[in-house]
């Protein structure tokens, strides 16, 4: 149960943590749709981890059975945190050198933010964590890690609703924020995004780092190496 959590964690932080993702959460409350169409792009994001939950919580249930006496993660569980870390020194690492941000979703997508009706947003929101191999392999890695502890089913479903909400929990506060503190949100939201603006580069590079390096450690543990 510890290491599960030990993987979850980071995972969820790593998920949460993406500012140009939440500044698009800000700036489609100013939309026309407003809340309804902010709610729609995390409504988007949501709907496409629920579904990497439901679909491949079976594949790598039937795959941990046949690791059931290993107490660490699995070999599936230890491939897929060897790519989260390589992940995590790549989004560092391009952070530190040229500054590119590989979270951002296409130009195109980012000029329409402006004029975004709900339903598109939706659909860009499940867009963009459907073309992201980042967030795949997040996910998938959650799944694992669950699969690995051997939890009932409703215990298991349960974990990975909790790591859906808090790898949205940056959205989550965005918006009831906005519905809470209608007046004061303008003010309190325009200083969440001059803040991300700026610190996006260092807080990227250190989550690359930090969980790249405890990424790397647990892969390497669980394939033996270490």
């Amino acid at each position: 149960m510890l290491d599960m959590w030990t993987t979850l964690l980071p995972l969820m932080i790593g998920s949460a943590i993406v500012p140009i993702q939440i500044i698009i959460t800000i700036l489609l409350l100013k939309t026309p749709g407003g809340i309804r169409t902010a709610m729609a792009w995390v409504g988007g994001m949501t709907s496409v981890r629920l579904a990497q939950g439901v679909l491949f919580g079976l594949v790598f249930t039937a795959s941990t059975q046949t690791e059931s006496g290993n107490d660490g993660p699995g070999v599936v569980s230890s491939v897929l945190l060897l790519v989260v870390a390589l992940l995590f020194f790549v989004t560092g690492a391009k952070q530190l050198l040229t500054h590119e941000d590989e979270d951002a979703p296409p130009p195109k997508w980012m000029s329409a933010v402006s004029s975004m009706t709900p339903k598109k947003a939706f659909l860009i929101g499940a867009g963009l964590l459907i073309i992201g191999a980042k967030f795949w392999v997040f996910t998938l890695s959650g799944i694992s890690a669950i699969s690995d502890a051997q939890l009932s089913l409703a215990a298991a479903a349960g974990v990975f609703l909790i790591f859906v909400v808090v790898s949205e929990i940056a959205h989550i506060s965005v918006l009831a924020i906005a519905t809470l503190m209608p007046k004061r949100s303008d003010v309190l939201l325009e200083r969440m995004t001059t803040w991300l603006s700026a610190n996006n580069r260092i807080i990227m590079i250190i989550l690359g780092a930090v969980f790249g390096t405890w990424f790397m450690i647990k892969a390497l543990t669980g394939l033996g190496v270490l």
